[in-house]
């Protein structure tokens, strides 16, 4: 039976669940144990049916999971099929970074549109889209549905595009800045993305290793 809660830390682990059955599934391997699947991820085996067990039944006892089955469960749990429509705001290094490395297709996303406020950028292109002045996000907004808006722009520039966003009803953001959106708009679904908090966590490990 589902759970109709699911802890932030099971939803967390999710995605590292699913790389790495991709990466079996990859290798060609048909079947794997929930003890192994956890050597190799470094957690417990009772972790990993605790956490699938949140969603239903996975496996069968004395054969473990089939991997690609698992996989597309897992793909299907995290909504990877779903195509949201997304548009980034700010073409610097970080928002080039974002568009151009990663797989958004394969992640749940089609990044439709880039916006910068500096002319200097606008026109050029990233992954084959050409970057609008973010004088043009109203129409472009008014033109098209939007699920999300991947923010890759300075703290301080945030506040006048969130409301601009949010007013065209976008309230899902990955999120960059630093900037707490959640503070602002209690409705809105964001994940922060705190890069220097990462590598002080790597710099404590260090320090205490």
């Amino acid at each position: 039976m589902k759970k109709e809660k699911i802890s932030d830390a099971v939803i967390r682990r999710l995605p590292r669940y699913y790389r790495y059955l991709d990466e079996l599934h990859a290798k060609g391997i048909v079947r794997i144990s929930s003890g192994s699947l956890g050597k190799r991820m470094g957690v417990t085996a009772s972790q990993i049916r605790q956490d699938l067990s949140c969603f239903g039944e996975f496996g069968q006892q004395g054969y473990g999971y089939s991997v690609s089955q698992l996989k597309e469960e897992i793909k299907n749990i995290l909504g990877l099929n779903n195509d949201y429509k997304a548009i980034l705001i700010g073409a610097g290094n970080l928002g080039k970074a974002v568009a151009m490395h990663m797989n958004f297709e394969k992640l749940g996303f089609e990044l439709i549109a880039c916006f910068d406020n500096n002319e200097q950028k606008v026109g050029s292109k990233l992954n084959g889209i050409t970057v609008k002045n973010e004088s043009e996000l109203d129409d472009f907004c008014n033109k098209n549905h939007i699920d999300t808006a991947f923010l890759c722009i300075p703290r301080v520039c945030v506040e006048n595009v969130l409301d601009k966003l949010y007013s065209h009803g976008i309230k899902n953001y990955w999120n960059f800045s630093h900037y707490d959106i959640n503070a602002r708009y209690n409705d809105t679904m964001v994940e922060n993305v705190h890069l220097s908090d990462s590598l002080m966590t790597l710099c404590y490990r260090m320090n205490n290793n």
